[in-house]
């Protein structure tokens, strides 16, 4: 109960005071390429539930036509302005309002794609899955040159499958079982040095 109260004031103070360089954001998405604001994608929320995650946008508009689901070192679809905003996370600040909903909090393991959450080995399914979603965690955080791990691969899909995900779970299950509101609290100060960082 506390962290999702917690969640609620923090996300909404932070969606009322970020409100106008989410504007400034949204005006440079719309001149920088054609297309709409935000991305949403289907992604798999606590308990299993689905639930379409909000983003900015930074890759062309339709990119899962042209590519896979996996962004990989420098992605033709990244728009300009999209590599600014994933290396400093801005085009996570929408998830506030998936928070807001429930169906995401400040802190808690990233959200998967339902093709590789059917990956997940049922007992870490279980655990990871106990727990909402959220913006920012440990594993992302240890795990931010992801890209560029598999940009080196030979076959990203595979290294990703078979290495990057089984350490990110495992990493995630910790989390769901030792988490507490201080530790939280602790990930958002990281995380919020690597938003401001230049």
């Amino acid at each position: 109960m506390a962290k999702r109260l917690f969640d609620l004031l923090v996300a909404s103070v932070l969606l009322v005071l970020l409100a106008p360089a989410g504007l400034v954001v949204a005006l440079c998405i719309k001149r920088d390429s054609p297309g709409p604001v935000f991305f949403r994608q289907e992604r798999v929320g606590r308990h299993g539930r689905l639930f379409r995650i909000h983003k900015f946008r930074t890759m062309v508009a339709e990119p899962a036509a042209g590519g896979p689901l996996l962004t990989v070192g420098a992605d033709p679809r990244i728009t300009p302005l999209g590599y600014w905003l994933r290396r400093h996370r801005v085009d996570e600040l929408p998830q506030l309002i998936d928070v807001i909903q429930g169906h995401m909090s400040l802190v808690g393991p990233r959200p998967e794609v339902p093709r590789y959450v059917a990956l997940y080995p049922a007992a870490l399914r279980e655990r990871v899955l106990s727990v909402r979603p959220g913006i920012t965690d440990p594993v992302s955080l240890a795990h931010a040159d992801e890209s560029e791990r598999l940009a080196r691969a030979e076959d990203p899909e595979r290294e990703y499958v078979q290495v990057i995900l089984p350490a990110k779970l495992q990493g995630a299950a910790a989390y769901a079982e030792r988490a507490t509101l201080w530790t939280d609290i602790g990930v958002l100060l990281r995380s919020l040095r690597v938003l401001l960082a230049p």
